[in-house]
């Protein structure tokens, strides 16, 4: 069996994903954070990716890919945490 981990190695089990206007916030964070269990991101999405305006298909997928919406949590916050 091959390893997909090295010897020594941890993978993130918690995202940090910080508002794109918070670099304060997000150095801050990285700094706070610095383990192996967390990751501290900035936000890269430029806009939504669907716009109200836009008609969506329809939907294929039998369950919610997504539980909440992370927008509400960074315009809120300014940071949100999701679990890998």
């Amino acid at each position: 069996m091959v390893a997909l981990v090295q010897p020594g190695y941890s993978v993130a089990r918690l995202l940090i994903i910080v508002a794109r206007g918070e670099p304060a916030r997000y150095t801050y964070l990285r700094q706070v954070f610095r383990s192996e269990t967390v990751d501290v991101i900035l936000d890269r999405r430029v806009t939504e990716r669907r716009q109200l305006h836009e008609r969506a298909g329809a939907e294929r997928r039998r369950g919610h890919r997504r539980h909440r919406y992370l927008s509400k949590d960074l315009q809120e916050f300014g940071w949100a945490l999701v679990r890998r």
